[in-house]
């Protein structure tokens, strides 16, 4: 036995299944890399080079994600209860409060300057106290048109696709961080796999030496790894006896804690109350919005003008009134893209974003639950297959040429 240690053939046959465990280790690895990264092209296009298949189809694979996810799981009604429009308002208000003054001398410097400068003090705290009177009624009533019209003027499938598809990196993020696990599982996998199969390539090389046997098989590895592991992730689709275990798709048993995952993600980077808001002023209906805001802001003017209205209309004259009532539209709209930079006040809208959004996606059939992560590997998955089988059947090449000492017949 301890001659066995000394022959130089016993390490041969051993560093077979060896060999063949590295190539499904490295191959599934490398099919893990190609799938999400680059993030850019490299190369020379259109044949020589490589990016990411998840980032090279950004649009594609954000329309699918959301497809199979975000419009299962919340409607844009939903969505925006959940957000609260009082508590939208609130903070609003809250928001424009301390800053009255600020706004009003900056709106009345810009186009009144002479007039506002000689304004005694008095007379601009009386400015400034109707307008804080006045807002938060004009403010409640803004809110709860938005509300009302939200599912018209609000297209979520596009914020989210123009989101992604412009971040590639936030979308490889939420793939990777839903399929953590289950990507770690295809790479290590590949390892015990491949040692399998390298223990039957063994016995097959020890009856029969033909130059096509290792390369054949480092094939075959590279090839069946990649596939095996897909398949026992996301099958089977629902859970089954086998004996005493109870056998599911890696994936689907995680529902729970990939929805977690998902949602948190996705409420607290994509649909957050300011990207909302912004996505319904720079929208396909964004006209349509901002025509709402100035709409419900424009009377501030006369609800301060008050009883003055008279003779605030003569000082300016009435283009200069109707100025006025403009650039307070124009302001709003600006205050609007701008309260909402608040983490706090983000985090805790999500926070209920995200409690209804989980309970949807946990309820999710497993044909539903799982187009969330299988997309990413059916796009172009023969592409990375192929190269998994050409590089095994290069690596059992170079194992019969430098290990085993022989030539191949076809060079």
């Amino acid at each position: 036995m301890t001659n066995l240690f000394y022959q130089a053939e016993f390490w041969q046959y051993l560093s077979i299944p060896v060999i063949a465990a590295l190539i499904g280790w490295s191959t599934n690895w490398l099919a893990i890399k190609m799938t999400f990264y680059p993030l850019e092209f490299i190369g020379k296009r259109p044949i020589w080079g490589w990016q990411g298949i998840i980032p090279s189809k950004a649009r594609k694979m954000a329309a699918i994600s959301v497809d199979a996810t975000i419009s299962k799981i919340g409607t844009v009604q939903e969505i925006f209860e959940q957000i609260d429009p009082k508590v939208l308002a609130a903070h609003i208000v809250a928001s424009v409060d301390p800053r009255v003054e600020e706004y009003v001398d900056e709106m009345m410097l810009r186009e009144y300057p002479t007039f506002w400068e000689n304004l005694p003090m008095s007379a601009r705290r009386m400015v400034y106290d109707r307008v804080r009177k006045s807002t938060p009624l004009l403010v409640d009533n803004l809110v709860d048109d938005l509300a009302d019209n939200i599912e018209d003027l609000l297209d979520i499938k596009g914020m989210v696709i123009d989101r992604l598809a412009t971040d590639k990196r936030l979308l490889n993020r939420i793939f990777l961080e839903c399929g953590e696990v289950e990507f770690r599982f295809i790479v290590n996998s590949g390892l015990y796999f491949g040692f399998l199969f390298g223990l039957v390539q063994m016995g097959v090389w020890f009856f029969y030496q033909g130059w096509w046997v290792l390369p054949f098989f480092g094939l075959l590895v590279g090839w069946a790894t990649n596939w095996i592991a897909l398949n026992v992730i996301f099958r089977p689709l629902r859970p089954r006896k086998v004996g005493p275990f109870k056998v599911q798709g890696l994936f689907l048993r995680r529902q729970t804690e990939v929805a977690h995952s998902f949602c948190h993600i996705v409420t607290h980077e994509i649909l957050t109350v300011g990207n909302i808001i912004n996505a319904v002023l720079t929208g396909p209906s964004s006209e349509r919005a901002q025509n709402m805001v100035k709409k419900h802001i424009k009377p501030l003017v006369d609800e301060t003008a008050g009883m003055g209205k008279a003779l605030t209309q003569m000082a300016f004259g009435p283009t200069g009134f109707a100025t006025l009532k403009n650039q307070v539209g124009e302001k709003a709209l600006e205050i609007s893209r701008t309260s909402f930079n608040n983490p706090v006040f983000e985090q805790d809208r999500a926070k209920a974003v995200e409690s209804i959004m989980v309970e949807r996606m946990v309820a999710l059939s497993s044909e539903e639950f799982q187009d969330l992560l299988r997309p990413c590997f059916q796009e172009d998955e023969i592409k990375l297959i192929l190269v998994g089988a050409f590089l095994g059947f290069v690596a059992g090449a170079c194992q019969f040429v430098f290990v085993f000492g022989q030539s191949l017949k076809f060079f």
